[in-house]
């Protein structure tokens, strides 16, 4: 809800064409639809995700999620009417998705837990969803800041019952005030507008394959700030997605500004 609250007001806010949240927010037809189901997504990525990780362990919750993203956001996009997806990307993908696994579950005992793994798959797919359709927004000459306040900002409020029902005195705390003001700022607002930035002259299936280098910042993190070490296969894991993710962006000899989503 922070970060959807100031998304919102930065787009408010924006300098640049002045009406362009007004508009976006009265489209009709279909357009309004696909708004409607991304601001949803939004949020139903935040209940599905967590509820997953509740679930079925953080590992296989996170594995699962963001394992199933970019497949299913390269289906969505080839399916609704974008480019065709290359064999350079797919490899990549899987490659991606396959050092993530190892990286995620290395050393990991979590049990599966069926309705876990189904809220995971659903949240990767909610996930898809909200990336295509901001990209075609984005796409089609909408400022980012007006896409993701509209999207974030209709999520917050979409969510403003689950937190309220969920007993939130944590947030009068000034641990629960400084975690949540982190999150929702910097990981959520900066994060995100940067994300559409990106989006603009990246397609949203490779912008959501580039992403599965979280797990491995995480680990890296985790090495250097928690002092955790790391399993020989966990760090296999972390070499085969920096590589899946350099055969993704490096351009090929000859083919300036290559991003692997078209043609093969």
């Amino acid at each position: 809800m922070i970060g959807g609250s100031l998304l919102l007001a930065l787009a408010v806010g924006a300098r640049g064409p002045r009406g362009e949240l007004r508009a976006l927010c009265t489209v009709r037809g279909t357009r309004r639809a696909g708004l409607v189901l991304a601001a949803v997504s939004v949020g139903g990525y935040q209940l599905a995700f967590f509820s997953a990780v509740r679930l079925t362990g953080v590992a296989i919750g996170t594995v699962v999620a963001i394992g199933s993203a970019p497949v299913l956001t390269g289906l969505i996009s080839r399916l609704t009417g974008g480019p065709p997806l290359s064999r350079r990307w797919m490899a990549a993908t899987v490659g991606a998705v396959t050092g993530c696994a190892v990286l995620v579950t290395s050393g990991s005992a979590a049990g599966v837990n069926l309705p876990g793994v189904g809220l995971a798959v659903t949240a990767g797919l909610c996930y898809a969803v909200y990336v295509v359709s901001a990209a075609r927004l984005i796409s089609a000459g909408i400022g980012e800041r007006a896409v993701m306040g509209a999207l974030f900002g209709g999520a917050a409020v979409l969510l403003a019952p689950v937190l309220l029902a969920g007993a939130p005195g944590w947030l009068l705390t000034a641990r629960g005030l400084a975690v949540a003001g982190y999150l929702g700022v910097v990981t959520t607002a900066v994060a995100y507008l940067l994300y559409g930035r990106g989006l603009r002259s990246v397609p949203a299936p490779v912008a959501v394959t580039l992403g599965l280098a979280e797990p491995v910042v995480a680990t890296l993190l985790a090495l250097i700030v928690l002092g955790e070490r790391l399993t020989p296969a966990a760090a296999a894991g972390a070499v085969l997605v920096g590589l899946a993710l350099a055969v993704l962006v490096v351009p090929l000899p000859g083919r300036r500004g290559d991003t692997a989503a078209g043609a093969s």
